[in-house]
């Protein structure tokens, strides 16, 4: 297991090569994303949180390529 000093050069390597504008917008976006996970397991989230409604499910048509043919 690595020491803090070993830690300590990584995290400074690691923010030369991206940069702390991006190394932010990453931990903001794994904050938001661990979040959202923890309120499903306790059941705070939506069920249908998109602002979008659900597209619904139609019958496969002739116009649809994954649909079989004959």
């Amino acid at each position: 297991m690595p020491g803090w000093q070993e830690l300590l050069i990584i995290l400074v390597i690691v923010a030369l090569i991206f940069g702390t504008k991006k190394l932010r917008g990453i931990g903001g976006d794994l904050g938001g994303a661990v979040k959202g996970f923890k309120d499903s397991l306790q059941g705070n989230g939506d069920d249908n949180s998109d602002d979008k409604p659900a597209e619904k499910s139609s019958a496969a048509t002739d116009d649809d390529p994954a649909a079989p043919k004959g």
